[in-house]
């Protein structure tokens, strides 16, 4: 398939800068297998699911990935930010960096210096080093060697660090003191993250509750989402592109409570795209779900076969994504397109901080 097949319009006006003031107060776009739509409020949702269904959710921890500091090289100086966006070692850490023309190997970055309250114990420094064979150079890729490691560098960060909020509100505003709150599930469990798993940010504890009271089954996977999600698809024939590998884990609990769940004729639903590729991950050697640890890098386009997942939480993507490519092969292309279509005239708000779909997947 063609990259233009994936493509709609958008206006910048239905992208949420911020999010609905309750969590679970945001519209949800309900579109069935037929393509029939149906507007719902996300608190509403446990009345839709049956007793003995299974809702699967991402419980990876955003960390405070976006970086401001200064570049020294001899007697010269920049101002640089960095994205992290996946650990490689204790201290070591790829990062998206702007400008990237900056920075050279054997450059020295000092994070928190602009902050004139910090004293020189508090200061977060960092050494740019030559990028390993193995890892493919990407356009303002950089790798970078910390002086500290492990929970020397994980409270340095929550320091120094803001929330690394898409590309598409940073552009707009910075981050402030609401998104630490906001751009994090309220179950977020095992740090990671550099980008939040957005479908969860609807998520209250009393919703979760209600799922539970409804007899919905409540488990979690593991996966951390790198910046990565956020990159651009550059290639007209998208079988040529090539995915981000994410770091994730399933649990021998939520593979029980699943296979039972499929056994007995329930429905799983997974909560974010994030959720569903790691269940899909950890059944794609034999189709059949097992408890798994490892790097995914599955791209999930049309015409994928899915063994696990039944229904699907999601928030609304961007056009030519490898996001909705997923949506379209779930649903369907045509679906996919006239439910956008759909929502953009009943104003619902786009991405990470914007309304969601409950998304039936292809009568199989």
């Amino acid at each position: 398939m063609q990259l233009d097949d994936f493509d709609f319009e958008l206006s910048e006006s239905h992208i949420a800068l911020k999010p609905h003031p309750d969590r679970d107060g945001s519209k949800v776009l309900r579109v069935h297998s037929s393509g029939q739509l149906e507007d719902l409020i996300f608190r509403d949702l446990p009345r839709y699911f049956n007793k003995g269904d299974v809702l699967v959710l991402n419980n990876s921890r955003v960390i405070p990935a976006a970086l401001k500091g200064v570049r020294y090289r001899e007697e010269y100086s920049a101002h640089v930010h960095v994205n992290l966006h996946k650990q490689i070692s204790s201290h070591e850490w790829l990062a998206f960096a702007k400008p990237a023309k900056r920075l050279k190997p054997g450059d020295r970055i000092r994070f928190g210096e602009q902050d004139h309250n910090i004293c020189m114990m508090g200061m977060l420094d960092a050494t740019v080093c030559q990028m390993p064979d193995d890892i493919p150079a990407r356009g303002g890729e950089v790798l970078l060697r910390f002086d500290v490691a492990g929970s020397m560098l994980e409270d340095a960060l929550l320091q120094h660090g803001e929330m690394p909020l898409p590309p598409y509100i940073a552009s707009k505003r910075g981050a402030d003191e609401t998104d630490k709150e906001n751009y994090q599930t309220v179950y977020a469990a095992h740090d990671g993250s550099v980008a939040a798993p957005t479908a969860g940010l609807h998520f209250t504890d009393s919703l979760l509750d209600a799922f539970r009271e409804a007899g919905v089954l409540v488990e979690f996977v593991t996966l951390h989402v790198g910046a990565g999600t956020f990159l651009p698809v550059t290639v007209d024939d998208v079988s040529q592109h090539k995915m981000h590998a994410e770091w994730g884990s399933v649990g021998d609990g939520c593979v029980e409570s699943i296979t039972k769940a499929k056994t007995d004729g329930r429905r799983v639903c997974s909560v974010g795209t994030t959720s569903l590729r790691l269940l899909e991950s950890a059944a794609r050697e034999k189709g059949i779900l097992q408890p798994w640890t490892g790097e995914t890098d599955i791209f999930i386009t049309p015409g994928f076969q899915f063994h696990v997942v039944d229904r699907l939480i999601t928030n609304f993507h961007l056009p030519k994504s490898t996001l909705f490519m997923l949506v379209a092969a779930f649903s369907g292309l045509d679906v996919m397109q006239s439910a956008y279509k759909a929502a953009i005239a009943r104003d619902y708000r786009f991405y990470s901080y914007g309304d969601a779909c409950l998304l039936e997947g292809i009568t199989k």
